[in-house]
């Protein structure tokens, strides 16, 4: 036989050879993929949901003692029975706790879904015990409309009622953005990675893009039928332009020395919150916030790609070792 065409023959064989053992992997993956889902599924989890907003407004002046009793930690002894009395008649208050009740007239939806939520928790971290769960008002003090602790999560459903609710109406629009109601459970596993995932002794940039790559990544998992736009908290524009302009922001960050610098404005200009990131370019306006943050996810999924640890594991590695060991590079 020529050598040419022995040369092709090989050549067919092996193309076909590999297309066969991508698609054995890819079969191989899928099992995997399916068995754990199966493990997550038969995870057993019980939690109580309790509407505290609810129970508050249907409440008469004379019960508040016996709810100050009942609920502890949602009654500061700084305030007296009196401010607590007062909320009950306030006229914006009550306004607040209708519009409440109207967008939330259950919670059987947002329960499904910390259920799942919770099922994963224990699933990769077992010592986890599902909280009770407390959905009340509290100003639209958005900052704090998620609080977790090791057996309460408070959810402020005054800060989910849609970004467009006249309530939001004079906030920046990059903020009221955030009060979409179907952020909740999202919001809810931001606080629980919180709990979880270390916060950097390193001070530089790429430990700090890392950190929250740590995050993202962990909603990833708890997660994972979640479209990437609601683990980051983007519009689906946003994720987009992200996606397209990977390469150049990687490449401006680099370019400018930013991985290892110790500069606090870094954080400002590509982590915080914000209307966009600030490249000092033309293209800030046209950028989502937080930027920093997307390039520190794909830079974490960059390593798990490429590395066989665990979940707990990998949030233990410094920012470095994952960085050097992710190869990350955007594509062109």
């Amino acid at each position: 036989m020529p050598k040419t065409k022995m040369n092709t023959v090989f050549l067919g064989r092996f193309g076909m050879f590999f297309s066969i053992l991508v698609l054995f992997m890819a079969v191989l993956s899928c099992s995997d993929r399916s068995k754990v889902a199966n493990e997550i599924a038969a995870i057993p989890v019980d939690f109580q949901v309790i509407r505290f907003d609810q129970e508050f407004g249907r409440a008469i002046p004379g019960d508040i003692p016996a709810l100050k009793k009942k609920y502890p930690y949602l009654f500061p002894v700084k305030y007296t029975d009196s401010v607590w009395q007062a909320m009950l008649t306030d006229s914006l208050q009550r306004v607040i706790r209708k519009e409440v009740n109207t967008a939330f007239p259950d919670f059987e939806l947002q329960k499904t879904e910390l259920e799942l939520l919770f099922k994963h928790m224990k699933y990769y971290f077992p010592k986890f015990q599902e909280p009770k769960v407390i959905t009340m008002t509290n100003n639209v003090e958005y900052q704090n409309r998620i609080i977790v602790t090791d057996t309460l999560v408070l959810i402020g459903l005054d800060n989910y009622l849609g970004p467009e609710h006249e309530f939001y109406q004079g906030m920046s629009a990059y903020i009221a953005a955030d009060f979409d109601k179907n952020l909740i459970v999202s919001d809810v596993a931001a606080s629980l990675a919180k709990k979880v995932v270390s916060r950097p002794r390193d001070r530089s940039f790429l430990a700090q893009m890392i950190y929250y790559g740590k995050e993202l990544y962990l909603k990833d998992q708890l997660m994972p039928a979640l479209e990437d736009a609601k683990k980051i908290n983007y519009s689906q524009n946003q994720l987009d332009w992200a996606k397209a302009n990977e390469e150049p922001i990687w490449r401006n960050f680099i370019e400018n020395e930013y991985l290892y610098s110790t500069d606090a404005k870094l954080g400002t200009r590509f982590l915080d919150p914000a209307p966009f990131s600030k490249f000092g370019l033309e293209l800030d306006n046209d950028s989502p916030g937080r930027i920093g943050r997307y390039i520190g996810w794909q830079i974490v999924r960059a390593f798990m790609d490429k590395n066989s640890i665990t979940l707990t594991q990998l949030l233990n590695l410094p920012a470095d070792d994952i960085f050097k060991r992710s190869n990350y590079k955007p594509k062109r």
